[in-house]
């Protein structure tokens, strides 16, 4: 692959020379590093690299360019190579210079740049070496190559190979796909020599060459988890713990985090995949301290690691069937497992997608049509038509991310405006977007396809008139259902199937003891809830971190009531 560009744009050419010069003492090894004075010959340089095919990783621009705007350079380039990183370059101090910071916000807004780099202003700028960095560690994330840490050959359209990039993409598992019958892929095939039938049909082929070249073919999720080294098993003498986790999106990460950093001995069952429907987000930008946004599979395996680090243990793509009470500790049966004790119970397991209920959608489910939108389908759809279908955040963000690809992208949202549901930085970029078509107080109400989705029908509500559109990809980011009905029958839920917590746990009569429930505690003592699954919760990633770290008080207080030989602690 001939070398990725690196493409700083100044007018002022003392300062461009400075910034060459940084770039090419870091870079220059392994990237092509160049610089030019004037948009016109950047969008040269763009154009080129796009005619032959070169990766294209970084474009640096200043904003007052003589012949185009840097926002607007950037824009364009946003268009032409879509997994390029912009940012803007921009001066010590200037973030005071009103037109300045004007610029930076409305290229934010409007999801031109991913963020702002400060020039490199002495002989050895660290700072502008890190950021700039980080976007080329960013981009290379998106690089389709065979030389990468796990290799996914697979038919383009496989139900099962859809399933796979999911779970790598969300576990945080650095990763390509090749489809099957392309060069290659056939190359990749060659290496673990294996030959690529002509028919372009044949197992699903998952290659770790950074795992001494371990190869796996059409593997279970355990599988490939046990390959790459995340645990999914636990030896029999070792199944007492001080707290059981059950599920590992952000409010469940957050108590692990906190629980083991603070002494706890914690175990953390997930069902599916790390971050929970947050780790299938592209993007999350509100979330604090990360200005430029991060991925929920990225935050997911920051708090996977954390947690890991103070000693927490993780048993993925496993699933809590059942607990129950046993003396003062609690026994769960884990599917795969077999039974493990904790002396409490934290119940994380967010929410599901509701299903559409439509036969001829459903029966398409894995084979066009998905619930939820994994970042690992987009570069799979691109070119083709797409649908997305929510008014919530996950739905924005996914919007956003698969349009950089697509031909075109449909959203359908119940709601007569997107600001019902969406954080308004999200609905500033999508209402700018001329490549996102957004159907108002509509519903998809069929579609169907032979062996795969072809069309959606889209209805208005007010009016009930149908439109069918081309569809290629349909995504389904609607409801909130709780998994909640494996619980035993002393865990009160509302009716909708969220579980019901502190005070309002006790409001039913049944509490068995004479001090209060805790916030977080179901009318189970011992036994909490927080996320998404609890009852009036705030459905955004930052409320369930925050919960998952509060409880963690209230496991001491619990425990601390054990050790004095109450049954509980607590106010009575």
């Amino acid at each position: 692959m001939p070398r990725p560009l690196l493409l700083a744009v100044d007018a002022d050419p003392e300062a461009l020379s400075r910034i060459e010069t940084h770039l090419s003492r870091r870079f220059g090894s392994d990237y092509r590093v160049r610089g030019e004075l004037t948009a016109a010959a950047a969008l040269g340089q763009l154009e080129a690299a796009r005619n032959r095919g070169d990766p294209v990783a970084t474009v640096l621009a200043d904003q007052w360019l003589p012949d185009l705007a840097g926002a607007e350079l950037l824009s364009r380039v946003r268009t032409m190579h879509p997994d390029a990183r912009r940012a803007l370059l921009v001066p010590w101090g200037a973030w005071s210079d009103r037109p300045t910071a004007e610029a930076i916000l409305r290229a934010m807004a409007m999801g031109d740049i991913n963020y702002y780099v400060l020039k490199p202003w002495s002989e050895h700028d660290e700072l502008f070496h890190r950021t700039v960095g980080e976007f080329v560690q960013e981009w290379s994330r998106t690089v389709t190559s065979a030389e990468r840490e796990v290799v996914v050959v697979a038919e383009r359209r496989a139900p099962r190979g859809h399933g796979i990039r999911s779970l790598l993409t969300r576990n945080g598992i650095p990763h390509t796909f090749l489809e099957r019958g392309t060069a290659p892929a056939s190359t990749a095939l060659s290496h673990i020599g294996m030959r690529d039938p002509e028919e372009l049909t044949g197992p699903v082929v998952v290659w770790m060459p950074a795992l001494g070249g371990t190869v796996l073919l059409d593997p279970t999720d355990a599988e490939i988890c046990e390959a790459w080294g995340i645990r999914t098993t636990l030896p029999d003498e070792d199944r007492a713990f001080d707290v059981l986790v059950v599920g590992a999106g952000p409010a469940g990460l957050a108590a692990s985090v906190y629980a083991s950093s603070e002494g706890l001995r914690v175990l953390v069952v997930e069902r599916e995949a790390l971050g929970g429907q947050a780790g299938s987000s592209s993007l999350i930008r509100n979330y604090l301290g990360f200005s430029r946004g991060l991925s929920g599979a990225e935050l997911a395996q920051r708090g996977y690691q954390q947690a890991w680090v103070f000693g927490a243990h993780f048993l993925l793509t496993r699933e809590v069937t059942s607990i129950r009470r046993l003396d003062h500790r609690f026994e769960a049966d884990v599917s795969g497992i077999g039974r493990v004790s904790a002396a409490t119970v934290v119940l994380a397991t967010g929410v599901a997608y509701r299903r559409l209920g439509i036969p001829e959608l459903e029966a398409l489910s894995g084979a066009g049509v998905y619930y939820g939108a994994s970042v690992s389908e987009a570069q799979a759809l691109a070119g083709l038509h797409l649908v997305v279908l929510g008014g919530g955040n996950s739905a924005g963000q996914a919007v956003l991310h698969l349009q950089r690809y697509a031909a075109d992208v449909r959203l359908v949202v119940r709601s007569a405006a997107l600001e019902e549901g969406m954080s308004r930085y999200l609905v500033d970029e999508i209402e700018a977007n001329p490549g996102i078509t957004v159907h108002l107080d509509s519903e998809v109400v069929g579609g169907g396809g032979e062996g795969w989705l072809q069309e959606v029908v889209i209805a208005r509500r007010a009016s009930g008139e149908r439109q069918p559109v081309p569809a290629d990809g349909l995504f389904v980011m609607i409801g909130a259902e709780p998994h909640t009905g494996w619980l035993p029958e002393e865990v009160d839920r509302d009716d909708h199937g969220f579980v019901v917590c502190g005070a309002d746990a006790h409001s039913g009569g049944e509490w068995p003891l004479e001090r209060a429930p805790l916030p977080y505690e179901t009318s189970l003592p011992g036994v909490f809830a927080v996320g998404d699954v609890r009852h009036g919760s705030v459905k955004r990633v930052a409320s369930a971190v925050g919960e998952g770290s509060v409880v963690v008080s209230q496991l001491h207080q619990y425990l601390a009531g054990l050790r004095s030989g109450a049954a509980v602690a607590g106010t009575p």
